[in-house]
C-alpha cells in the first residue's frame, strides 16, 4: 500500500526558507517519478517540481532558481527546499507519486 506523508510546512516571512519532506511507503520508490504540487485558495492544483527515477528535474517557471527538489532513494524520501519565498508561494503543498498517489498536504504561508 502506497502512502505519502508531508511535513515541514508553516508560517514564514517573505524572503525566508522552508524545507518540505515527503515520506513514501510502498514498493518501487526508486523506479518512479515523484513531484510536488501546490494549491492556493480558490485555484487549481498545479505542478511545482518533479524528479524522475534517474534524478532529472523540472520546475514551474515561477520557482526556478528558488526551489530545489531532491530525493533519497535509500530512505524513500522526497524533499523540496524553498528559498526566497514570496507571498504568492502561499498554498497547500502536496507530494505526488507517479501512478496517482497523493499525500494529504502541508500548508505553507508566506506573510510578514
Amino acid at each position: 500500500q502506497v502512502q505519502l506523508v508531508e511535513s515541514g510546512g508553516g508560517l514564514v516571512q517573505p524572503g525566508g526558507s522552508l524545507r518540505l519532506s515527503c515520506a513514501v511507503s510502498g514498493s518501487f520508490f526508486r523506479a518512479v517519478t515523484m513531484g510536488w504540487y501546490r494549491q492556493a485558495p480558490g485555484k487549481a492544483r498545479d505542478m511545482v517540481a518533479t524528479i524522475t527515477n534517474s534524478g532529472s528535474t523540472d520546475y514551474v517557471d515561477s520557482v526556478k532558481g528558488r526551489f530545489t527538489i531532491s530525493r533519497d532513494n535509500a530512505k524513500s524520501m522526497v524533499y523540496l527546499q524553498m528559498n526566497s519565498l514570496k507571498p504568492e508561494d502561499t498554498a497547500v503543498y502536496y507530494c505526488y507519486r507517479a501512478g496517482g498517489y497523493w499525500g494529504k498536504g502541508t500548508l505553507v504561508t508566506v506573510s510578514p
